[in-house]
């Protein structure tokens, strides 16, 4: 049975994911940092168009941080 190869583990205390765990999850992370620059001109724009771009980069970062990372959940440093 193959086991779900885990990209952004759970953090150890609190809620949420740590720092990515392997080189997936590192291109993910400098893939939405690189396309978050890649945004600033909207600022200039409007920064409602950069809030817009913004919220919708962070939510598909959610979202694959949701589908190849640890279930979150609340931690105390424990297993």
């Amino acid at each position: 049975m193959s086991e779900k190869k885990i990209w952004f583990p759970a953090k150890k205390y609190g809620r949420g994911w740590g720092p990515p765990h392997c080189w997936q999850g590192w291109l993910v992370l400098a893939a939405w940092f690189l396309l978050l620059q890649a945004g600033i001109p909207l600022a200039l724009r409007s920064a409602l168009f950069f809030v817009a771009y913004t919220v919708f980069l962070s939510t598909i970062l959610i979202i694959v941080c949701w589908l190849k990372g640890e279930k979150p959940r609340w931690r105390w440093g424990k297993e």
